[in-house]
């Protein structure tokens, strides 16, 4: 019942990092598949209109996420939780930063 709807303080922890790579992809990605089967068993069985408009707001977090994702990308420069950088960042002069 609360798919992506639970994950809108992640929404807020990204627009405050301005970076989605802590974001948990895995649980992402059953949120997602849920939605669609949500979604597909609301508007083929009989249901309230009201019923099959409330599945949609999961549609619209889910839409946000991906909005985040792509203007937030993971910056390859910046150290991650273990410590590894994947990309050094060049100064002016050539040198590492």
């Amino acid at each position: 019942t609360f798919g992506f709807i639970a994950l809108c303080p992640q929404l807020y922890v990204n627009y405050r990092l301005k970076s989605v790579a802590h974001m948990p992809w895995k649980v992402f990605m059953y949120k997602l598949f849920n939605t669609f089967i949500d979604d597909a068993f609301a508007f083929l069985i009989k249901s309230p209109l009201k019923h099959k408009i409330m599945t949609l707001r999961d549609d619209i977090v889910f839409l946000v996420f991906l909005v985040q994702a792509y203007m937030y990308r993971v910056d390859k420069s910046r150290a991650n939780e273990f410590g590894y950088v994947y990309e050094s960042q060049k100064g002016k002069d050539g040198g590492v930063v």
